[in-house]
């Protein structure tokens, strides 16, 4: 039994949203008990101890678009990449990345994401992943990795046609195989769904062949309208827009996760809302490849499932808290837009993802939820309490605020010391596969 208190806790539960001297105790891989410290230390005289020492007692952040591939990519110049578009963006950098990736180096590549991860109290992450230099295996070596690290992993494999039919084949069956082997595992920490890039890639032949091989108890997790030609694409190609051949299809649905969804119009976000399908805002990535911004403050109104990710341009969800913020004040013009909208999807919609392929609930501190706690090194000038906390956590928190991670029950991290591995032995590792990666892109 361990007990994390002397902090102010958030719980994210409207029946106690916060105490100023709060604790949580976790008894296995759930939470027995949450009120304030004194009462909760002294009904449990023999417990572990966690002292927050006057920080933030939170539950750990959850990530619902990773892209775990992309961790070599850091420093990395590729000879001869001058990308005039998001297209020359994907096949420059991105796909030429995936095209050389070992095993090893999707390995350390997992290893250094979930480092990240860990450091800025995220938990959970629903990862996209591409390595098409070597595609089986993939997702069973990322959840070594995870089950090593102790984050909890929604993955996927990133089927395309780009590389040409016997590798579209190759990754259908690496996510049918890691899906039911997901769905047999009972530690409630994997899970898995049918990965696709992007509608522009993937033929109506593999289209049906992803269709076969998905067990029926999961969806799919795809790139929605990243960039005006994937649209383009699918009108000039099948003569309808995105969503409807996604429909026609029957690939949207309440398991289903789209990725993006920049462009789109009213018609779609009816189907995706009436189908239940799940949708997640990355909004630093969506900046960065000069994409545009997504229509997201529509799709909260109109009551579609958002949440926040990151695709793998950080690992730290206050950033993107922070960026959507401003992304969608500055798009609208509209200086209240983004206050209730970006935090309902961190730390609502995002837990709401979370529960359609996890069982325990996630993003919440509550007797019988999920023992995923975090603790925040932050000493507010101002008053904090439930009325404010948003704000405090927008302008005055970000990830490396994080001093200790919890992830079913498990210490993952206590005052910023890593517990679950060597963080200087993996980081070692990926230098050198970092550099063996970067020698077989550029020569």
């Amino acid at each position: 039994m361990l007990i994390v208190g002397n902090g102010k806790l958030i719980t994210r539960h409207t029946a106690l949203p916060f105490l100023p001297d709060g604790a949580v105790v976790l008894e296995g891989t759930r939470i027995k008990q949450v009120g304030d410290t004194a009462t909760l230390r002294a009904s449990f005289p023999d417990a572990d101890y966690i002292d927050a020492r006057g920080g933030l007692i939170m539950p750990a952040f959850i990530n619902t678009h990773e892209h775990i591939y992309s961790a070599m990519a850091r420093g990395l110049s590729i000879k001869g990449y001058n990308p005039k578009g998001f297209l020359d963006i994907l096949d420059g950098q991105w796909w030429t990345i995936d095209r050389h990736l070992t095993l090893e180096q999707t390995r350390y590549s997992a290893m250094d994401t979930m480092l990240s991860c860990i450091r800025n109290g995220v938990t959970t992450i629903f990862d996209h992943h591409a390595s098409f230099g070597h595609i089986g295996g993939s997702l069973f070596t990322i959840a070594e990795a995870a089950k090593e690290l102790g984050v909890r992993s929604c993955l996927c494999y990133e089927v395309s046609d780009r590389d040409g039919m016997d590798k579209a084949r190759e990754s259908v069956m690496e996510n049918a195989e890691f899906i039911r082997y997901a769905l047999k595992d009972d530690t409630d920490m994997l899970a898995g769904m049918m990965g696709m890039h992007a509608q522009f890639t993937i033929s109506d032949a593999t289209m049906e062949l992803a269709a076969a091989n998905k067990p029926g108890e999961v969806g799919y997790h795809i790139h929605v309208a990243e960039g005006i030609e994937d649209l383009h694409h699918c009108l000039k190609t099948y003569g309808k827009r995105i969503v409807d051949r996604l429909m026609d299809w029957n690939i949207l649905g309440e398991k289903t996760l789209l990725g993006h969804c920049i462009y789109i119009n009213s018609h779609e976000m009816d189907l995706i809302k009436d189908t239940g399908t799940m949708v997640v805002h990355n909004p630093e990535s969506n900046m960065g490849n000069a994409c545009g911004c997504p229509p997201t403050m529509e799709l909260v109104h109109r009551g579609v499932l958002t949440g926040l990710g990151t695709d793998g341009y950080t690992h730290d969800m206050t950033e993107s808290y922070k960026v959507a913020n401003v992304l969608h004040k500055h798009h609208l013009c509209d200086a209240n837009a983004a206050w209730g909208e970006v935090p309902k999807m961190l730390f609502e919609n995002n837990a709401a993802i979370a529960a359609r392929y996890f069982k325990a609930p996630l993003g919440i501190l509550k007797e019988g939820a999920a023992a995923d706690v975090i603790v925040a090194d932050y000493n507010p000038p101002t008053h904090l309490d439930e009325t404010n906390i948003n704000g405090h956590i927008l302008f005055g928190v970000t990830g490396r605020d994080v001093v200790t991670t919890i992830a079913n029950g498990k210490v993952l991290m206590k005052d910023r010391e890593i517990k679950v591995a060597d963080p200087e032995e993996i980081m070692a590792r990926c230098r050198e596969e970092s550099a063996k990666l970067w020698k077989s892109i550029n020569g």
